[in-house]
């Protein structure tokens, strides 16, 4: 084991969810805790990383739920319905017609309507949301290899594959439709 190693190991002996582990295995002494200590670390990461909430889209004002919606119609290049703009972001439809609304009345999308059926909208970047994407992209993934740089690149390259592999059984399994 290198010494990055056996530092990386020792942080992770003393994280939360290694005390919560330690807490579990008093109570249940032979209880397998090896799914909490992923899955828990996974989640604790998720939420840390929501609360520091994306801090360039903070200063532009957005949300990461708006930016997942603003780059999902900057990436395919084309006009979107909601119903699209709800999968690539694996949003509801409600919260993308929330979202929709405040985003339009910014002057960031538009809508149009179907011409052959009105009951099917579609949404389109605007150029100040276009300009808005492409000028806080850079920005959005400095701020995210800056957060990531207490890893060395292997084991990021390591983190994102296992992840990767994770990601696409879950989504397999548990019948994820991706476009």
């Amino acid at each position: 084991m290198t010494a990055a190693n056996g530092r990386a190991a020792d942080a992770a002996r003393n994280d939360t969810v290694a005390a919560v582990v330690r807490q579990w295995q008093t109570v249940h002494p032979g209880l397998d805790t090896g799914p909490m200590e992923i899955i828990g670390r996974v989640n604790r990461c998720a939420a840390l990383l929501q609360q520091a909430e994306d801090a360039p889209l903070r200063r532009a004002g957005l949300s990461r739920p708006e930016f997942d919606l603003l780059g999902a119609l900057r990436r395919t290049g084309h006009e979107l319905t909601p119903g699209d703009l709800a999968r690539e972001t694996f949003s509801s439809g409600a919260a993308v017609t929330k979202r929709l609304k405040q985003l339009t009345e910014r002057g960031l999308v538009e809508r149009r309507g179907d011409t052959r059926d009105r009951r099917v909208a579609h949404v389109r970047l605007t150029d100040a949301g276009r300009e808005l994407v492409d000028g806080i992209l850079p920005e959005q993934l400095a701020y995210e290899t800056a957060v990531l740089s207490v890893l060395a690149p292997e084991a990021r390259d390591e983190l994102a594959t296992r992840l990767g592999e994770l990601l696409a059984r879950l989504e397999g399994s548990l019948g994820v439709l991706r476009a």
